[in-house]
């Protein structure tokens, strides 16, 4: 036979959970300092006939158990024209002599670090790109990075069969 349940299992359940989440945090503790804050957001985006895209940017993301903290993931948004690749990168706190950037295939890597302060991000390009043709700035704690797309070659070729 199966027993009732108590109207007040309810609370003691709340309970539980919320002890749990002060032993975390307590565990947490030591990690906390004054010298790094706590830093999470995202980005959404839709484009039309396309899928919504969320992306997530700080140094703390949910889900997490246990936090941790380091590289920051920049708030990134991508613009694909008609001829090339423009990407912007919110990092501040840095200078443009620790920015380092790589391209290759159909991605861009972006890191950067400057004292307690650094971010990584692989960023996924919608094109391919003529990698000769970057060029990039960064000012007031904005990186601009423009690509040239890859130029198509004839889409169609004629092949003599011999």
């Amino acid at each position: 036979m199966r027993r009732r349940r108590d109207p007040f299992d309810l609370f003691r359940d709340f309970d539980e959970i919320f002890n749990q989440m002060i032993k975390e945090m307590e565990a947490a503790e030591p990690k906390m300092g004054t010298e790094t804050p706590f830093i999470y957001g995202f980005s959404y985006s839709q484009r039309p006939g396309e899928e919504p895209e969320v992306r997530e940017f700080g140094n703390v993301y949910p889900g997490k158990t246990q936090m941790e903290i380091g590289e920051r993931r920049p708030l990134i948004d991508v613009f694909d024209t008609e001829d090339t690749v423009h990407i912007v990168a919110e990092m501040p706190g840095i200078e443009k002599e620790d920015v380092d950037l790589d391209v290759s295939g159909r991605e861009l890597l972006i890191k950067a670090s400057r004292g307690p302060r650094s971010y990584n991000e692989t960023v996924e390009l919608p094109a391919n790109v003529d990698l000769d043709s970057a060029k990039a700035t960064y000012k007031n704690g904005v990186l601009e990075v423009t690509l040239k797309k890859e130029k198509r070659t004839k889409s169609k070729k004629r092949i003599n069969v011999e």
